[in-house]
């Protein structure tokens, strides 16, 4: 086998065709799955075999996270489809023979849990039947309907029983990347869901300007984090470590002060240890409090200075009252969605003053830290310049000729 992956590795895949990609794909998702069964099944035995008290640890979970490096999902994942698969000899079958995936192994884990099977037994339910009934689903419909087939039959073993408590449905894990991004997983009960989904759509449906070219998973990806910081803005969260929750950054004096293009890259380091630009930095400081840390040469703090609001409450508010409004050209978000921005940055030497504020959404107030630029007239309206220097223009006379 290990020949064999060295051998795939090895081959020059720039001068194959569509069609030879295509069936080297396919080849080699059937592998995988292969691959993943004789994994769960592997870890299976390790589990009943406790051969993970060998090396220390506790559990096979514990070992794969420990010495392979797995996340916490995907080796709860495993451990529960070796699981599955034991109590499934004909998904079993499928997945030795790669028809179908781990992943589907685990749609399918609910059906054998202790409490299902207790279930089925009392119904006088043919488990063996039902096996080959989901697995031919498995193997013939999309996930989609898999998954609607699983829930279906496990409503049906249990009618009339007592509805579950939805908290213990609910699930919500965040992976930090390298860069700093964050890959977010989950699971929510039915209303749960019903309830996030609503909060999300709504704010995705209000803001959705005149040429809006985003995507809808861009949409709602933008709706979940201004439906967070309107929380946070809000100043009713719960206290956080004794604080009001916010959004923290660690980043050095220079790396902060220089704005020359490219510089300070992954230079800002985020309360929960995500990694951003200097750029980032400044933007997020554009409209939040900047606390002065001296740190020593081996790194402990020396001094703490005051916290410094850059727009405290009552200018905010003042400029909240002029503008109503985020003033970047075609979009009307409402002030309790926008930053009060710097349209001279305070790290140019811009004042923190009403003349030099502006309401901006979270999307366009990043346009404007990338290149676009808003200025205020003399008769209070804004314009805004696109960063090659032309104008947006909204709503230009046309003329029609008789």
């Amino acid at each position: 086998m290990d020949g064999a992956l060295r051998a795939l590795a090895a081959e020059d895949l720039k001068s194959s065709f569509g069609p030879a990609v295509i069936e080297r794909t396919g080849s080699l998702v059937v592998a995988r799955n292969r691959l993943d069964a004789e994994v769960a099944r592997t870890v299976r035995e390790g589990e009943l075999t406790q051969a993970a008290e060998r090396d220390g640890k506790a559990t096979m979970a514990s070992w794969l996270r420990g010495h392979h490096r797995l996340s916490q999902r995907e080796s709860s994942r495993l451990v529960h489809a070796g699981r599955t698969l034991e109590r499934l000899p004909v998904l079993a079958a499928a997945a030795a023979a790669g028809a179908v995936s781990v992943e589907v192994v685990t749609v399918l884990a609910p059906v054998v849990s202790d409490v299902n099977l207790a279930r089925a037994e009392a119904q006088g339910v043919d488990v063996a039947a039902i096996d080959a009934l989901l697995t031919d689903v498995a193997m013939t419909r999309s996930h989609a309907d898999l998954r609607q087939a699983v829930g279906h039959y496990l409503a049906r073993l249990d009618p009339d029983g007592i509805e579950p408590d939805p908290t213990e449905q609910r699930s919500l894990t965040f992976t930090k990347h390298t860069d700093g991004t964050v890959t977010i997983h989950g699971r929510l009960d039915a209303v749960g869901g019903e309830k996030v989904q609503t909060a999300v759509e709504s704010i995705q449906h209000a803001s959705r300007p005149a040429g809006d070219t985003r995507s809808r998973a861009r949409q709602a990806g933008d709706a979940l984090v201004q439906l967070a910081d309107n929380a946070l803005a809000s100043g009713s969260l719960p206290m956080l470590r004794g604080h009001k929750p916010h959004v923290g950054v660690l980043i050095d004096l220079d790396d902060l002060m220089d704005t020359s293009s490219g510089a300070g890259a992954g230079a800002g380091r985020t309360t929960f240890g995500g990694i951003i630009s200097a750029a980032k930095a400044r933007w997020l400081a554009c409209d939040g409090n900047v606390t002065r840390i001296v740190i020593g040469p081996e790194g402990q703090p020396l001094d703490v200075g005051q916290s410094k609001r850059l727009f405290p409450p009552h200018l905010r508010r003042a400029i909240e009252v002029r503008d109503r409004h985020c003033v970047f050209a075609g979009c009307d978000a409402p002030s309790y969605w926008c930053d009060v921005h710097h349209v001279i940055h305070w790290i140019d030497g811009g004042d923190t003053c009403l003349d030099n504020g502006a309401l901006l959404c979270e999307r366009h107030h990043t346009k404007v830290h990338h290149g676009f630029r808003i200025e205020r007239q003399p008769d209070g309206r804004w314009r805004t310049w696109r960063p090659d220097g032309t104008e947006i223009l909204i709503g230009q006379p046309f003329l029609i000729s008789a």
